[in-house]
């Protein structure tokens, strides 16, 4: 495959905040490229340079072969974007709403009908065109969002978190809808903090922290960045010291990124499980433990004997393979979610 997007040395600053700090990578033509981090990691930021909404401070993005800083238009043209921020006017209706964004892609006539018809089927929301956008439900929203940036079948789609907020029937649309585009010749560019998402759709993905690129490949040269050891997941259950892990379970089931601070009664626990003889490294992750052993088997009983040492009720453990969480704490010593 050839290069279709060339991230080159790009910086942006916001005073004195650097958001993207000299971020350079490729994107291949065909495939779903992921760009994996916290809020605030510089994802949109890199996101609305390729999509020339934000000129870079230094550095440069070639479009199909067309530079941001010098032939704007002509990346506008291969580009469509899905946007995080919903775009769409609440009082028209789908089809009007598909039909204005269209004619803004320069389409008319019989091809802007067709391809108003194509985002409708696409969305699954063909017996919805005449109905307002406001009446809608967050994920009915989200699909026509996404319909509205693929009208006019552009060669690479920006998709800036597209399940953010939605129904599990929405998302799951929306994600075979990724795959479907892809499968008919569409590069996509997928930024999440919703590291399942990343795993299951990527064919390669980037890591992003602080404005930097931490780490880049696909999911298996991710997972090697880890090594041999072995990963056990524990899980907290309502009688751990004050509620501490019980209070952050829903961050741990969706994957949200969230900026927390670890409780020191989490600290005490970490601690313990750290001077088990065996354990090479033990981190808090949202409300579970990621504990790292050279033998899984040989320092479980050591581990769960600390846990109750500490008055922490154990619910469940694990070990289980090296997953994008498991490569962001090991580049950065913190879970995806601190």
């Amino acid at each position: 495959m050839s290069v279709i997007v060339e991230i080159r040395d790009l910086v942006k600053c916001f005073g004195e905040l650097t958001a993207v700090d000299h971020v350079t990578f490729e994107i291949e033509r065909g495939e779903i490229f992921g760009l994996l981090g916290p809020n605030g990691a510089g994802k949109t930021t890199t996101i609305s340079m390729i999509s020339c909404l934000l000129a870079p401070d230094e550095g440069d993005v070639i479009v199909a072969g067309h530079s941001v800083r010098t032939h704007s238009i002509e990346v506008r043209r291969a580009l469509g974007i899905v946007p995080q921020e919903i775009a769409l006017y609440p009082t028209l209706t789908a089809a009007e709403n598909l039909k204005f964004w269209g004619r803004m892609y320069g389409l008319s006539g019989r091809e802007l009908d067709e391809a108003v018809d194509y985002g409708l089927e696409m969305a699954g929301l063909a017996d919805k065109a005449r109905v307002r956008v406001e009446t809608f439900s967050g994920g009915m929203k989200r699909r026509i969002n996404i319909a509205a940036g693929v009208l006019h079948r552009p060669q690479v789609l920006l998709m800036d978190e597209p399940t953010v907020g939605i129904d599990p029937q929405s998302r799951n649309h929306i994600l075979e809808t990724v795959r479907e585009l892809n499968r008919d010749g569409m590069t996509v560019v997928y930024t999440s903090h919703y590291m399942e998402e990343v795993e299951t759709l990527c064919d390669r993905i980037a890591i992003v922290d602080h404005g930097r690129v931490i780490a880049d490949g696909t999911l298996d040269e991710l997972r090697a960045l880890v090594g041999d050891e072995d990963h056990i997941r524990i899980s907290l259950g309502d009688a751990s010291p004050e509620g501490s892990a019980e209070a952050a379970e829903g961050d741990a089931d969706t994957g949200v990124a969230e900026e927390t601070e670890t409780p020191p009664e989490m600290l005490a626990i970490l601690e313990g499980i750290r001077q088990v003889p065996g354990v090479t490294r033990a981190d808090a992750v949202g409300s579970a433990l990621e504990v790292l052993a050279g033998d899984a088997a040989a320092v479980l009983g050591g581990v769960v004997e600390s846990i109750a040492a500490a008055g922490a009720h154990l619910r469940a453990i694990e070990v289980v393979e090296p997953d994008l969480e498991s490569v962001f704490l090991h580049l950065t010593g913190r879970g995806l979610r601190d």
